[in-house]
């Protein structure tokens, strides 16, 4: 009899999967492959239920044979091991960053000699319905924030990107690249003091309060699902930092990262440029202790932004400062530093990762742009963020279309490099 392969990457069978299983049936033995959840998560979102429930979904289903792991997006691995005479696949996969599944499909089917088979794909008002339901499971607060903790163990290192309004939380969702046969998108979401204080036209002195950045959390938690890490500046005041503690929680962001220091805040990469005191060890450990005693669950993350380094108060007061804030609780490190030159934050890591292997460190490589994830990830960085790139990239973008309407009193000279309203619209998902 012959065989049949296709790799589902689903929490809810629904009609279109059913429709695909039943087409494998006409042609033979029907082996149904799962994608692991560190392939899905890599490519396409997320799993809402255990990888066991997955399993388990198709190994009930009438006329499925057996189910495989494919632990890889791309099917090199997964024919040799089955070595399947048909590869079933929906046709939605013939444009977009899918396209280079299909190609890599087609190319290895024709070194073994199988053959590709692809069903219409299914749409319609009960399948999209699933869909949305999944979305919003994902979106939901007791399921967002404890993804944080879950991709730090299950990622290399948690790729997170600066957002600051809902058309950024969805760049940041969808953008999905394929390269070289690795498919890559942004782990986690960045919001940012100085980027959400920017786009409201604010300084970057806390000015912007709590409750206008709670609004921006609730923008950009309307439109996503992937975990929500934020900038907390110093905290403020331990009375205040608890309750922050607290709203934060119930929302459902996944951590708040606080900086030790003291007074008008003033950006980090200004260094000893401008004023700024740093906080005593033991005034924000206690901060960071009352922050840990408030939470209800164990999923919220409170991590320790050090700015030892940025102060120029060396690297042994900075593994100091490491200790004593995990010893108060603190679920993660945060090493900064405004060096183009990462050899500092490299140094950093290296001596704290030899006393202790299991503390998450967060890096933010703004000005020492020129380490790759893989460099941080061989030093111990579990987490990487991108923390102004997209306002940094928006803002001189508008400015020259701004000057370019205003030289040529019209619209034609800049249309060639603006995206069509159309794609702006697919962007945004209707209910």
């Amino acid at each position: 009899m012959k065989k049949v392969y296709a790799c589902f990457c689903t929490d809810v069978i629904h009609e279109g999967h059913l429709n695909i299983i039943n087409k494998a049936k006409e042609y033979g033995e029907l082996v149904v492959g799962i994608l692991s959840d560190e392939a899905m998560i890599r490519y396409n979102r997320f799993p809402t239920i255990g990888f066991e429930e997955r399993v388990a979904l198709f190994k009930n289903l009438e006329g499925v044979s057996e189910v495989v792991i494919q632990h890889d997006i791309m099917y090199d691995k997964i024919i040799e091991e089955v070595k399947p005479d048909y590869v079933i696949h929906g046709d939605n996969w013939k444009e977009g960053p899918e396209a280079a599944i299909r190609a890599n499909v087609i190319e290895v089917l024709e070194k073994n000699g199988g053959e590709l088979i692809e069903v219409p794909y299914t749409y319609n008002e009960n399948v999209k319905r699933v869909d949305d339901r999944l979305k919003e499971k994902l979106a939901m607060p007791e399921f967002r924030r404890k993804r944080l903790r879950q991709l730090i163990k299950m990622r290399p290192i948690v790729k997170t990107i600066e957002v600051h309004s809902g058309l950024t939380g969805l760049i940041a969702e969808k953008t999905v690249v394929e390269n070289d046969g690795e498919f890559d998108q942004f782990d986690a979401m960045w919001i940012s003091s100085l980027c959400d204080s920017t786009a409201k036209g604010k300084p970057d002195i806390e000015l912007v309060d709590m409750t206008s950045r709670c609004r921006t959390i609730d923008d950009v938690m309307e439109v996503t699902t992937k975990p929500i890490i934020f900038d907390g500046d110093t905290g403020g005041l331990t009375e205040h930092f608890v309750y922050l503690v607290r709203t934060l929680e119930r929302m459902g962001v996944s951590a708040i990262i606080i900086e030790d220091k003291t007074g008008l805040k003033k950006n980090s990469l200004f260094g000893t440029e401008v004023a700024q005191t740093q906080d005593t060890i033991e005034n924000f450990s206690a901060k960071i202790a009352a922050g840990k005693k408030v939470q209800l669950t164990d999923d919220f993350m409170i991590i320790a932004r050090i700015e030892s380094l940025i102060l120029e108060q060396g690297m042994e007061d900075a593994l100091n400062r490491a200790r004593a804030f995990r010893d108060a609780g603190a679920d993660g490190i945060m090493i900064h530093s405004r060096k183009k030159d990462p050899a500092e934050i490299l140094e950093f890591c290296d001596k704290f990762r030899a006393e202790d292997k299991e503390t998450p460190i967060v890096v933010v490589p703004s000005s020492f742009n020129t380490i790759t994830e893989a460099e941080l990830a061989e030093h111990g960085v579990n987490i990487v963020i991108y923390a102004n790139q997209l306002t940094r990239s928006a803002f001189p973008a508008m400015e020259q279309t701004a000057k370019d309407i205003l030289k040529y009193h019209r619209a034609k000279e800049v249309d060639s490099r603006l995206m069509p309203i159309k794609q702006i619209l697919t962007l945004i998902d209707e209910l």
